[in-house]
């Protein structure tokens, strides 16, 4: 009677109301008028009414009217009932005898309570009827859903599927595609905010292909220019959430080495290792599994020159070093093997290594072009005569091993190029005495450069790195400064002043990860840690 919007005329009872058939009285008519004229005790009585069980039960005095020679404690309701909020006549065979109370006989009363109400009681989504008799007719709603109320409890109660929720917003029943396409519009705060819905959104707004675009837009996140991924071991989320360390210069800065005589270090990474020279050395140490401290005993010292170790670079398991006497070093990562050959008269300030090629430049003004192969090593392939001395060189992707122009008409005396990288076969970038970072677009000029940069405090650039992409890092000659640059704009983004002590140092080299950044100054080498700020 609490979920039933009104009663049905006189002997208009179907086997589904709990009745014996026989004409309901003409005082339960009239206490039903009643009750809806109060718009009391019906969970149908006014516009919107709801059958939660809670509201609609009828009083002590209410019962005991209604409790009469083939009338039912609990009248039937069909399974809308009290959800139209009209008031409808719900009739017919099938509808279930809905009611805290089994069905009373003639002269019986309501059982359950003592005060004669019905009661509705929801456990795990499911109702239970409060006396033995609560019959439920053949057309009963299954798993016996309540209206209103028992519907949300049936949908809390039910466990939670292994893949996405049967049930909820209209969001989760969109096709994956549709919700990925939805999804891809979305910024790395949208996306973070929409995973903290439940576990299911989380999973799903964490697959890479949602945070490629964003990692590719932001600053070191592994991927190139032409979106290839340098890191696809790493979750791309992972690695977007490190580049806002990037973008916004939060970092842990700590020393990794300390040499007592003043130096002029160079470094190169490969893998978990990492290789730097002191004087005449070059030693690896092997990092610890969080990047950012290494360990004390070295992997591997390779020695060979005579004189500090000015340059060298990794290639083919090869270490291919250049020294200030005058010599080329190759050495063999993975065993003691080592050759030492005259390649200059004067000390060989840089070199580089592709494709089995050797090229090497000196401050005797010649850039020199050698095999790598074990036949012919140390033979002088090619000569290259300059107008300076050389400071820096490296090999085109095109691997030409001839020269092919000179880059730049306007530079002021004294403006020699430090470092120099390509990008790709057409692109390079270099830095050096004039101050500047310089973009190079072989293709549109080779007298000027496409873009460039100014070193704010009109510092020397001794070194500089790149990610491909948007991220670029150089070092100063002045109180040891390391800059950041987003490419897409013209000022300096942070900068990093390393030197701890009243000397100045130049940074002679720095090269980064996606997490840390490793420079070289005169007599310490330092990281900066963006993945624990």
């Amino acid at each position: 009677m609490g979920s039933q919007g009104r009663l049905g005329s006189p002997g208009n009872g179907g086997p589904g109301e709990g009745e014996s058939g026989e004409a309901r009285k003409p005082q339960e008519g009239k206490a039903a008028r009643e009750k809806r004229r109060k718009g009391k005790g019906r969970a149908g009585a006014g516009p919107g009414g709801r059958g939660s069980g809670a509201e609609g039960k009828p009083g002590p005095r209410d019962a005991q009217e209604a409790a009469g020679p083939g009338s039912a404690a609990g009248a039937s309701a069909g399974p809308g009932a009290g959800a139209g909020g009209g008031g409808r006549e719900e009739e017919g065979a099938g509808r279930a005898a809905r009611g805290a109370e089994r069905s009373a006989g003639p002269g019986e009363e309501a059982e359950g309570r003592d005060d004669g109400q019905e009661e509705w009681r929801v456990r795990a989504g499911q109702r239970e009827d409060a006396g033995p008799g609560g019959a439920q007719g053949p057309g009963g709603e299954a798993g016996g859903r309540l209206a209103g109320a028992g519907a949300e409890a049936e949908e809390e109660a039910a466990p939670e599927p292994a893949g996405r929720p049967a049930a909820g917003p209209a969001l989760w029943r969109l096709p994956e595609e549709l919700l990925l396409l939805i999804c891809s519009y979305l910024d790395a705060r949208a996306l973070g905010r929409l995973a903290q819905v439940c576990r299911w959104l989380r999973r799903f707004t964490g697959c890479d292909l949602l945070w490629r675009r964003i990692a590719r837009a932001s600053l070191n996140s592994g991927f190139t220019r032409l979106g290839t991924d340098l890191m696809a071991s790493v979750p791309v989320k992972e690695r977007v959430k490190v580049s806002q360390n990037w973008r916004l210069g939060r970092c842990r800065e700590r020393i990794l080495l300390k040499w007592r005589c003043s130096q002029m270090p160079w470094m190169q990474l490969e893998g978990d290792s990492l290789y730097i020279s002191q004087a005449n050395f070059i030693l690896a140490y092997q990092f610890r599994p969080d990047g950012a401290s290494l360990n004390r005993r070295p992997l591997g010292v390779f020695a060979g020159h005579d004189e500090d170790v000015c340059h060298f670079v990794l290639a083919n398991s090869h270490i291919i070093s250049a020294g200030g006497d005058g010599k080329i070093g190759v050495h063999k990562i993975h065993s003691t093997f080592t050759v030492k050959y005259s390649a200059h008269e004067q000390e060989v300030n840089c070199v580089d290594c592709r494709g089995g090629i050797i090229v090497s430049g000196s401050r005797d003004r010649t850039a020199k072009v050698w095999s790598l192969a074990s036949g012919r090593l140390g033979q002088c392939l090619h000569t290259i005569q300059t107008e300076d001395r050389v400071w820096s060189i490296a090999i085109s992707p095109l691997l030409s091993g001839q020269l092919m122009t000179h880059l730049g008409s306007d530079f002021p005396p004294g403006a020699g190029v430090l470092d120099l990288m390509y990008e790709s076969p057409f692109t390079l970038l270099s830095c050096g005495y004039d101050t500047y970072i310089r973009y190079w677009d072989l293709r549109a000029s080779v007298r000027k450069c496409v873009m460039e940069w100014e070193e704010p405090h009109d510092s020397t650039l001794y070194c500089l790195q790149t990610d491909g992409n948007h991220l670029l890092a150089t070092g100063s000659s002045y109180y040891g400064v390391v800059r950041l640059w987003d490419r897409r704009q013209r000022a300096c983004l942070h900068a990093f002043p390393l030197t701890s002590t009243p000397l100045s140092s130049p940074v002679y080299c720095l090269r980064f990860t996606t997490k840390h950044l490793y420079a070289a100054l005169s007599y310490n080498l330092h990281v900066l840690d963006f993945q624990n700020p």
